[in-house]
């Protein structure tokens, strides 16, 4: 059985434009840019939101995307944050554009959630809990 070193995982994302990537996630959204690394199949910025590490990964060569959407492929469908201030998010992710997939909903008691498109259709879920 797994013990955990920390209180959250790290997750990396394969981009096709990292310049509109790193404008959504640090940019739009606010994450901390941590740094640059090298892999062996591309180029790696790190991104921090809590103690999670985001990884947007820049491939050397570019692979063909995959089906768009939560229901249209098996694996990870969506990266999930946590946060304190979903009106305003929201308020401001529309303001600039962002596609929008769930509009802000209370989906049970005391649990707020927003669902939005990043620049290469991946599903970000915002979740509050009042």
């Amino acid at each position: 059985m797994m013990k955990p070193a920390k209180e959250s995982i790290d997750l990396a994302v394969i981009v096709r434009n990292i310049n509109d990537s790193l404008n959504f996630y640090k940019n739009i959204l606010g994450m901390e840019f941590v740094g640059i690394t090298p892999v062996w199949f591309g180029t790696m910025h790190r991104l921090r939101f809590g103690t999670s590490d985001f990884k947007l990964i820049e491939p050397k060569t570019l692979p063909p995307q995959g089906a768009i959407g939560l229901e249209n492929q098996l694996g990870f469908r969506y990266v999930t944050f946590v946060i304190e201030n979903l009106s305003q998010l929201c308020s401001e992710l529309k303001s600039k554009g962002i596609e929008f997939t769930v509009q802000e909903t209370e989906v049970r008691p005391g649990v707020l959630i927003a669902m939005v498109k990043d620049p290469d259709a991946n599903i970000v879920e915002f979740v509050q809990r009042i």
